[in-house]
């Protein structure tokens, strides 16, 4: 606490100098983040004094070097670890001119800032947010030191990965209507230590569908929207302690109060609301000014997936599992190529129906494949119809009749580059 106490105070003390000599400077919260030594780290920043400024690329670096005055210190040359992907930006600038950076460090930059050390660099690298100043002036480079911590209490209390899951494996059942579905949980991998809070809630048949932004943990969001997430039909409360070693399994409510009396598909959210934790406490994040923390303990650099099931008329126990191959849950598919979609065969079907559709759950595409074919080529114009930054597959088999024999799990394309698997 006391080491925090004093980065804190000087940190204030450089914000005061800066702005006493009326030269625009951006400052960043926290400026130091313990960090996950073997694998993926997700932290909240926020930086004041951005307007006027775009929010340029987001960089890992070993070392950094001074820049012109004003500009602040860059990345150095040839000690690159890599930069934030896309997919992984979440930011976002309030009217106030406060900048909300949600770094999430991939286990392959701690890798290699951990094979660095073992070489005998420091224990310490860079993350470095660039600015572009859009009024003419210079651009300005803002660092944050991340510290090798191991992933322990020390780290900063975020999920790094949630897997949905029904006992069999799968993430998506189907019912007959007034039977209770089949019980799952969550395996969340996590850094840090603390209290989790949450919720477990359901999106019924008719519900407008939750966005990527409803299905981000709330602290994961700047203050000034975290009250403006959708809300759906609350089951049950949770609040767990997370001991600091990494993994945790959270089981769902009761299936027995989960509705299954009008036939179509619900999603069953899991919902992280904001904990209290001294590692994720961030300062500037409301009105731009040092003394107004933030708590973001719970914080996550992705949407967590609903798990799905489906309430239709007959026997449940008729409609079987059928297995995804390629690609697998997570993949990237880069907007430019083509991607094949693969899965095993069903005996007795006549028709494989492939669907595609975007996190509002609006179909996008849905193919009928021969039942002697087990691929699907997934065309690159499939992301001109949509703007999210990812869509959701999966393959059912049916018979003659139309009705249903076997159907699969959802799997999660994203746009772009290979995924990390959260």
């Amino acid at each position: 606490m006391t080491k925090r106490l004093w980065r804190t105070g000087i940190l204030l003390m450089m914000a005061i100098l800066l702005r006493g000599t009326g030269e625009a400077q951006i400052h960043v919260f926290p400026h130091w983040v313990n960090i996950n030594t073997t694998g993926t780290t997700t932290a909240f920043l926020t930086f004041d004094g951005v307007t006027g400024y775009t929010a340029g690329e987001a960089i890992w670096c070993g070392e950094i070097m001074n820049a012109a005055p004003d500009i602040g210190q860059k990345p150095m040359p040839g000690t690159i670890f890599g930069s934030l992907p896309l997919r992984l930006d979440l930011s976002s600038t309030n009217p106030n001119g406060v900048f909300t950076d949600i770094m999430s460090i991939p286990p392959s930059v701690s890798r290699r800032a951990y094979q660095a050390a073992v070489e005998g660099a420091r224990s310490t690298f860079f993350y470095v947010r660039h600015f572009i100043n859009s009024r003419g002036g210079p651009d300005q480079y803002v660092a944050v030191t991340c510290e090798l911590a191991g992933g322990g209490a020390h780290t900063p209390l975020a999920v790094t990965a949630i897997a949905l899951g029904y006992a069999d494996g799968s993430n998506v059942a189907t019912v007959s209507p007034e039977k209770p579905l089949p019980r799952f949980s969550a395996e969340i991998e996590f850094t840090g230590t603390g209290q989790l809070h949450g919720r477990w809630e359901v999106v019924m048949p008719g519900d407008v569908p939750p966005t990527d932004k409803d299905l981000l943990t709330e602290s994961t969001l700047p203050v000034e929207q975290r009250g403006a997430q959708r809300s759906y039909t609350e089951i049950e409360r949770f609040s767990v302690f997370l001991p600091p070693t990494g993994k945790f399994v959270l089981d769902g409510p009761n299936p027995a109060k989960f509705p299954s009396t009008i036939t179509g598909q619900y999603l069953v959210l899991l919902r992280i609301e904001t904990s209290l934790d001294v590692e994720s406490t961030s300062d500037f994040a409301t009105s731009g000014v040092a003394g107004s923390p933030v708590e973001a303990g719970g914080v996550a650099g992705f949407p967590i997936p609903p798990l799905r099931y489906f309430v239709e008329h007959g026997n449940s126990q008729s409609v079987e599992q059928l297995n995804l191959v390629l690609p697998q849950d997570m993949a990237g598919a880069p907007a430019s190529t083509s991607v094949t979609l693969e899965w095993t065969g069903v005996s007795g079907c006549t028709l494989y129906d492939v669907v595609v559709i975007d996190p509002k759950n609006t179909v996008l595409l849905s193919a009928l494949v021969r039942p002697d074919k087990q691929v699907y080529r997934l065309d690159p114009w499939l992301w001109t119809k949509t703007s999210e930054r990812h869509v959701d597959w999966s393959v059912q088999a049916v018979r003659e009749d139309g009705s249903v024999i076997a159907r699969s799990e959802w799997r999660t394309l994203w746009r772009g580059e290979s995924g990390s698997g959260q």
